[in-house]
């Protein structure tokens, strides 16, 4: 099965994340909405800073995918992946706020409470979670409303307490209470699994594909979401801030388990090349059509930052 290169999977790569940058610079500008009042210009300033900071837009990117997979419209699935870039932004400006992660750095700049204030940095997450539901639901994204229900219902199951917040909460627990290796797992899976788990099924959904096909792409999503966690524990081992663009070495000072502090980073990267076969073979009744995501899990095992 064809699997692009990883030079030419990497400018493919860079060109949609620019591609997603400007339409989320669009959408998170000062004019304003039908029904709104008014847009407070510290606030966009915080959202912006919170969002438009780089980064490989990979969830986005995994939307747009799966929806071509499957021939869906391209247009929506771009609104519904900025939707869900703006969900995940806000869950890293709250991450990084003192009370959680407590982080000065984010993609290589100030995070937003430090840019900002934690008032404004919570309001600006706040703005920015409420605003993914508004862009999918909004007449602009081009879906029948049965889609737009079940797109709406699939992120907040992914997003709320028992997928991406709730993994957060178990997270926090764990720099007390160090969880056994499944608990390890389950908090992976709702923390970062799910929103990647969510965007690889949101394809199917946007293009109308089957029940088959979507919970194909939903175990797809897991798989990578396995994966891109492992990952990014080898590289908090492995890496360092200036790579990163972030703090690392952050778990091992907080005592936090890990599947790499369990098993070292040998045994990880025998899991990533077992994931990634395993992404690739949920992938194969699509044939040729299925290259780019199967370069992308194989980019998720082995991106350096």
């Amino acid at each position: 099965m064809t699997m692009l290169d990883p030079a030419a999977f990497d400018t493919y790569l860079r060109q949609r994340a620019a591609e997603t940058e400007r339409l989320l610079s669009d959408l998170l500008g000062a004019d304003i909405r039908m029904d709104e009042i008014a847009r407070p210009h510290n606030l966009v300033s915080a959202m912006r800073h919170g969002t438009l900071n780089g980064g490989k837009r990979l969830r986005p990117f995994l939307v747009s995918e799966t929806t071509a997979l499957f021939s869906g419209n391209a247009e929506a699935a771009a609104r519904v992946g900025a939707a869900l870039e703006c969900l995940h932004s806000y869950s890293l400006i709250h991450d990084d706020l003192p009370a959680m992660d407590d982080d000065d750095l984010r993609r290589g700049q100030p995070t937003v409470h430090k840019a900002f204030t934690e008032a404004t940095a919570i309001l600006a997450g706040d703005s920015l979670l409420t605003y993914a539901f508004d862009l999918i639901a909004a007449p602009e994204t081009d879906l029948p409303d049965d889609r737009k229900v079940q797109l709406v219902l699939a992120l907040s199951r992914a997003a709320g307490i028992g997928g991406m917040a709730g993994g957060q909460a178990l997270d926090l627990e764990a720099e007390t209470t160090v969880p056994d290796e499944d608990g390890i797992v389950m908090l992976q899976a709702m923390k970062t699994g799910a929103l990647l788990r969510f965007a690889c099924e949101a394809g199917p959904v946007i293009a109308g594909a089957g029940s088959e096909d979507r919970q194909r792409l939903r175990r797809f999503g897991e798989v990578i979401g396995l994966a891109f966690q492992l990952a990014d524990d080898v590289l908090d081992v492995t890496s360092d801030a200036t790579t990163m663009g972030k703090a690392t070495g952050k778990d091992a000072g907080r005592g936090k388990a890990t599947l790499v502090a369990r098993h070292g980073i040998a045994w990880a990267e025998q899991r990533l090349d077992a994931l990634v076969e395993e992404a690739v073979a949920l992938l194969a009744p699509y044939g040729e059509k299925a290259g780019i995501l199967n370069a992308t899990a194989r980019f998720v095992a082995d991106r350096q930052n």
